[in-house]
C-alpha cells in the first residue's frame, strides 16, 4: 500500500479543503473520478486532492499523468460462489478497510468521493468509522454493490441516469472530461474530419467497440462494407487495440471510403467528426453522446448484468438513438437500419435534438457542489 503525505498548514492558518476519492479498475470509473477532482480543483484551487485506486488497475497511469497523486489499497473482490476465497474474504476486507483508514488519515479527509470499484467498500466502512462524510457518484443504470453499501452512509448521492434505483439517489448526469462536456460539435466538424482523414462533405459512420475492441461490431461492420459504400457512406472503424481486421489477403481491410485505425485519444474529435456512432453502451459513452447531440446505434455487452441495455434505455425510448442485441448485429442488420439513418439528415438531426434535451453536460460542477456542500466548505 502507498499512502499520501499529508500538507501542513503554518500555526493559527485554515486548513485546506482535504478530498479523497475513491474508485478504478476501468475507464468507466476513473474518467468520472477524476472529472470530479477537476471540478472541485476549479472551484477550490487551494484543495488537496488524493485519489485512491488499486495498483494495477488504470488508474495507476491515469490518475499520476492527469496530475493527482494515487494511493493504492489490495483489491478485495467479493466471490461469486463458495471457495476459499470466500472463507479468506474477513480477514481481507479487513485488512483493506485498515488500509483506507491509514489513508483517509494521513490525508486529513474532509470528505470522501466514491465512484464504484473494488476499492470503495473498505473506503465506505473506514469512513463510515471514522466519521468522514461521504458522496457517492452511481454510473449505470443498475448501481454496483459497492455504491449501494456507500449509499447507505452517504451525505448525497449522485447517478448518471434518471432510472438508477439507489439509496438517496438524485440525478447529475456523468462527470465528463471538458472537452466532450463542452464541444460544439457543428464548430468542430472540420477539423475533426481532416484530422480523422474523413471526406468533409460524405455522410460519416464511425464504428467502436471501445479500446479492446468488439469482434461482433467488427465483423458486422466488415461485411456491411460494399453496400455502405454502394451509398455513398463513409466509414472509419476503429477496432481496438490489436483488433485490426483483415481482407482475404491476411493484410488490413481496404474498401472505397473506408479507413481504419485501432485506437483515437480523444473521442470528442469521432463525436464531431460522426455523423451516426456504432457502439457498445457503457453508461460514459451513453451519457456523453446524449450530452454532445450525436445520433447512436447501441450494441450493448452481451456479458455481466445487462446495464448495458438499461444505460441505453431512455435515449432508445426518446427515438435519439437505436438498439440492437449483440446476437442480432450483421451485415444484413446495418444494411437495413444503419444505412438508411446514415443517409437522411433530417432524421439524423431529429434524434441529435432529441440526445441533446437529455443530455446533461454539468454534471461534473453539480458533483463538485455536493462534495463541497458535504465537507461544509459550499459556497455561501
Amino acid at each position: 500500500m502507498s499512502t499520501p503525505s499529508s500538507d501542513s498548514t503554518s500555526p493559527g492558518s485554515t486548513r485546506q479543503l482535504s478530498v479523497v476519492l475513491a474508485g478504478g479498475g476501468s475507464a468507466g470509473h476513473v474518467s468520472p473520478l477524476l472529472a470530479i477532482a477537476d471540478a472541485v480543483k476549479a472551484q477550490r484551487p487551494e484543495a488537496r486532492l488524493v485519489a485512491v485506486g488499486t495498483a494495477d488497475g488504470m488508474e495507476s497511469r491515469l490518475v499520476p499523468a492527469a496530475g493527482y497523486r494515487l494511493a493504492t489499497i489490495d483489491k478485495v473482490p467479493l466471490p461469486r460462489r463458495p471457495s476459499m476465497d470466500l472463507l479468506r474474504l474477513p480477514g481481507r476486507m479487513l485488512g483493506a478497510i485498515a488500509a483506507a483508514k491509514n489513508i483517509l488519515r494521513s490525508a486529513e479527509a474532509d470528505v470522501l468521493v466514491g465512484v464504484g470499484g473494488y476499492v470503495c467498500t473498505p473506503m465506505y466502512l473506514a469512513a463510515r468509522s471514522l466519521g468522514i462524510p461521504m458522496v457517492v457518484h452511481e454510473a449505470n443504470s443498475r448501481p454496483g454493490l459497492a455504491n449501494r453499501v456507500g449509499a447507505l452512509f452517504a451525505a448525497a448521492v449522485g447517478t448518471a441516469f434518471a432510472g438508477t434505483k439507489i439509496r438517496g439517489g438524485v440525478q447529475v448526469g456523468m462527470p465528463m472530461r471538458t472537452a466532450v462536456s463542452t464541444l460544439d460539435r457543428a464548430a468542430a466538424r472540420a477539423a475533426a474530419r481532416d484530422a480523422l482523414g474523413l471526406d468533409p462533405d460524405r455522410p460519416a459512420l464511425i464504428a467502436t467497440g471501445g479500446s479492446l475492441g468488439a469482434l461482433s461490431i467488427n465483423r458486422a461492420v466488415a461485411g456491411a462494407l460494399a453496400d455502405l459504400a454502394a451509398a455513398g457512406v463513409q466509414v472509419l472503424h476503429i477496432t481496438g487495440r490489436g483488433k485490426s481486421v483483415l481482407g482475404g489477403d491476411g493484410t488490413a481491410l481496404t474498401a472505397p471510403g473506408y479507413r481504419q485505425v485501432e485506437y483515437v485519444d480523444d473521442m470528442e474529435s469521432v463525436y464531431a467528426a460522426a455523423d451516426v456512432l456504432l457502439c457498445r453502451a457503457g453508461a460514459g459513452t451513453v451519457c456523453e453522446v446524449a450530452a454532445v447531440g450525436l445520433p447512436a446505434v447501441f450494441v450493448p455487452l452481451p456479458i455481466g448484468n445487462g446495464e448495458q441495455a438499461l444505460n441505453a434505455r431512455e435515449l432508445v425510448a426518446a427515438e435519439a438513438a437505436l438498439l440492437v442485441s449483440d446476437a442480432e448485429l450483421s451485415p444484413a442488420w446495418i444494411a437495413a437500419n444503419v444505412l438508411p439513418l446514415c443517409t437522411d439528415a433530417q432524421r439524423r438531426e431529429r434524434m441529435a435534438a432529441a440526445a441533446a434535451a437529455l443530455g446533461i453536460r454539468d454534471a461534473d460542477v453539480r458533483m463538485a457542489q455536493m462534495v463541497l456542500s458535504a465537507a461544509g466548505k459550499e459556497e455561501k
